[in-house]
């Protein structure tokens, strides 16, 4: 879909719209327990606050509350949310956009223009410090150009905007409860969604109730969603099999089968855009040797992977970017050759190997199967690897803080990206270009190539697409020969649904869609 204006100025563009007690005891305190939806997730919410959050569970149960102008359907392709229409001029540095009427946040203040000059100028000003901000500091000033109308001036040219403003981090937040609650709200959450909050509790469960203003009549179809974190692998799907839980996700792969079996679930696999890799520091001896990160990915057997790791519910990678993203390009998957492992080594001044240590930045039962396997496959090519599988903050203070590259500790660390604006610069800017290394975002491999930085940056410039898919797929080949990863797999999303549950879905990139939610 040519989302950006290619050749006349102004030129509009539409898109269209697209513990079992103490389950019981909770749905007992809700008046319609029958159209209650209670859905098991992996772990707790970091922030309700979508601008200040990083992980994509916190922002995809956001969606309870929050919209943004734009957003994807079931497919990852763009659709209008509280805009009806957007106009840009060629060099992708100016847009207007066109708001949708009669919409009201969950407090009764209007949605116009001033409200979205809000929520870009809160997110813009680096003294609010939100972790987003690096996502919009491309935003110069928004101005108001009459209640329903709005108009974005970027700092330079920004082709992949409108992109961005799709991403679920991008939502609209009452500017009245902002002034209201300033720091706190992410405890006190007050959108234009289709639920309102009832209670949190940031050690455990929340609870959503059907917010009866909603601008989209008819919806939604539930009085109400009772959110469960739910750590332990076994314990959600057991929730599910009992019928406690209506909807789980992530299922754990060493369940699927017995999932599937139950009279009560739908065992769903879809596609997804979620990647899974181990950055190499190119930085550091042995892995600032070309031919030893070829080795390493020649070492690894990715079908294997799959099926040991995750139960086959996941695909070798056969680019830097997965199929599912615009300007994805289909590069391989890099053969499993142990012999040519052991040969680009011993050329590589590694005849026997080389001892070195391997993180990961998840510490669930399929991270640890992925780096075991890991383990052991590079040991048959001599590589002794020790392996850690970190907790979230031993990730953030050894990785994702480290401040000076020359001292940066992390060698091998596995990781997964998912680019949830649907776009190529979002699934290789924050992970391979030179200026994104931590800790301002996450290329963990501390990767430079003033060719890819090239054409990250003139992709960014240009609304013409075959231009466009011309430098990005340039920058990925040249990605794909650097190996400054080791390319491992694409997850398939794996959930379950209760029978009784319909229009609820995990999006490609491991987000929730829940607008047609409905109990039988």
């Amino acid at each position: 879909m040519n989302l950006l204006v290619p050749s006349s100025p102004f030129r509009l563009r539409t898109l269209i719209s697209g513990g079992a007690m103490v389950f019981a005891m909770l749905a007992g305190n809700l008046a319609h327990a029958d159209t209650t939806a209670v859905m098991a997730v992996a772990s707790n919410f970091t922030s309700l606050d979508p601008y200040d959050a990083n992980d994509t569970l916190s922002q995809a149960v956001s969606k309870s509350f929050y919209q943004g102008l734009f957003g994807f359907d079931k497919d990852m392709k763009l659709v209008n949310v509280l805009a009806d229409s957007y106009e840009a001029i060629p060099d992708a540095k100016v847009y207007t956009f066109k708001l949708r009427h009669g919409v009201k946040f969950q407090d009764g203040t209007d949605f116009n223009a001033a409200a979205v000059k809000a929520n870009f100028d809160r997110v813009t000003d680096p003294a609010n410090r939100l972790k987003r901000y690096n996502m919009f500091n491309q935003i110069e000033k928004t101005e108001v150009v009459d209640p329903y109308t709005v108009k974005i001036t970027l700092k330079a040219p920004f082709s992949a905007f409108i992109n961005t403003l799709a991403h679920p981090s991008a939502v609209m937040i009452s500017p009245t409860a902002l002034k209201k609650y300033g720091k706190d709200i992410a405890f006190h959450p007050v959108g234009t969604g289709p639920f309102e909050l009832v209670k949190w509790d940031p050690a455990g469960d929340m609870t959503v109730k059907k917010f009866t203003g909603y601008w989209k009549k008819g919806y939604p179809k539930i009085d109400a969603i009772d959110w469960k974190p739910v750590a332990d692998n076994n314990t959600r799907a057991a929730l599910m099999r009992t019928g406690e839980a209506d909807f789980a996700f992530s299922v754990p792969f060493e369940q699927a089968a017995q999932l599937q079996s139950s009279p009560k679930v739908d065992l769903i696999a879809s596609p997804s855009i979620i990647q899974r890799y181990i950055s190499l520091n190119v930085n550091q001896k042995p892995f600032d040797n070309p031919k030893v990160r070829e080795a390493l990915n020649y070492a690894i057997n990715k079908e294997a992977l799959a099926k040991v790791a995750f139960a086959g519910y996941a695909t070798p990678a056969d680019g830097v970017v997965p199929q599912g993203v615009d300007y994805a390009v289909k590069l391989g998957p890099w053969p499993y050759d142990p012999a040519k492992a052991r040969k680009l080594l011993k050329d590589a001044g590694y005849p026997n190997g080389f001892e070195t240590t391997l993180w990961s930045a998840y510490n669930h039962s399929t991270a640890q199967k992925v780096i075991q396997f890991v383990q052991q496959q590079l040991s048959q090519v001599g590589i002794k690897a020790k392996v850690e599988a970190l907790e979230a903050g031993q990730s953030v203070a050894r990785v994702e803080s480290a401040q000076d590259p020359a001292t940066a500790p992390v060698r091998m660390y596995y990781i997964g990206w998912s680019a949830s604006t649907g776009e190529a610069n979002w699934a290789l800017s924050p992970l391979l270009a030179s200026v994104s290394a931590p800790p301002k975002l996450m290329n963990t491999a501390y990767y430079k190539n003033d060719s890819v930085d090239g054409d990250l940056s003139k992709a960014l410039l240009t609304t013409d697409r075959a231009q466009k898919a011309s430098l990005y797929g340039d920058a990925q080949k040249r990605i794909w020969a650097d190996a400054p990863w080791i390319f491992l797999v694409k997850e398939k999303v794996v959930y379950a649904r209760s029978k009784r549950l319909s229009g609820a879905y995990v999006a490609p990139d491991g987000s929730f869609n829940f607008d047609e939610i409905a109990i039988k």
